[in-house]
Parts: C-alpha cells; sequence; structure tokens
C-alpha cells in the first residue's frame, strides 16, 4: 500500500507547486497594482453594447454566428497540430480522415457566410 502511495507523490507535489505559484500570483497582483477604480472601470461590459436592463431580450444571432465561427476554427487547430505530427504513423487512412473532418468544418464555414456571419454593420 505504501508504493502505491508513494506513485502519487509526483502528482501531489506537482499541485501543491501549482496551488502555491497560483496564490503567489494572485498575492502580488494585489499588492504590486494600483488599486484606482473608477466609473468606466466599474461598468459592465457586454459584447460591445450597453447592460440590457432585461437579462430575457433576446440576442441578435450573429453572436451565435461568431460562436459557431470561434468553434469551427478552435476545432480545426485543436486537431491540425497532433495529426500533423503523428500523419508518417497514421498513414493514407488517417490523411483521408482529416480531409473529410476538415471538408465538414469547410461546410460549416460556408453556411456562415452565407448567413453574413462574417459582415458587421
Amino acid at each position: 500500500m505504501e508504493a502505491l502511495l508513494q506513485e502519487y507523490l509526483p502528482i501531489l507535489l506537482f499541485l501543491g507547486i501549482a496551488g502555491g505559484i497560483a496564490a503567489a500570483a494572485l498575492v502580488a497582483s494585489y499588492v504590486l497594482a494600483s488599486q484606482r477604480p473608477d466609473a468606466e472601470k466599474l461598468s459592465s461590459y457586454e459584447c460591445g453594447f450597453e447592460a440590457f436592463e432585461d437579462a430575457r431580450e433576446k440576442f441578435d444571432v450573429r453572436f451565435y454566428l461568431v460562436a459557431i465561427l470561434f468553434i469551427i476554427f478552435d476545432l480545426e487547430v485543436a486537431f491540425l497540430f497532433p495529426w500533423a505530427v503523428s500523419l508518417g504513423a497514421i498513414g493514407v487512412f488517417g490523411f483521408w480522415s482529416m480531409m473529410i473532418f476538415l471538408g465538414i468544418l469547410t461546410i460549416g464555414f460556408v453556411y456562415e457566410w452565407r448567413k453574413g456571419g462574417l459582415e458587421w454593420e
């Protein structure tokens, strides 16, 4: 049982060091940063426009289209780097699998383009 617990020691050390660094960063930012709040800093900021009176008011569909665009490019980047590194090992099947994946993402991009999500007035 003691050998099993010793295997978790590096994880506990890592969590302790990470927690210490995070706490030190918070304390340092509180001590070193100038604390001069004004009306502009304390005002709420929400998507580039003033806050609503009612939280149940509908958003413009363009905000959702921008979110879709972010997801498209975020997924693409998240999967392209590991794919490129392991391309030699996965062969032709892996290459065509990624081409199908990129095709699906391209369909999503074209949909967003057609809906006008890339154009702001």
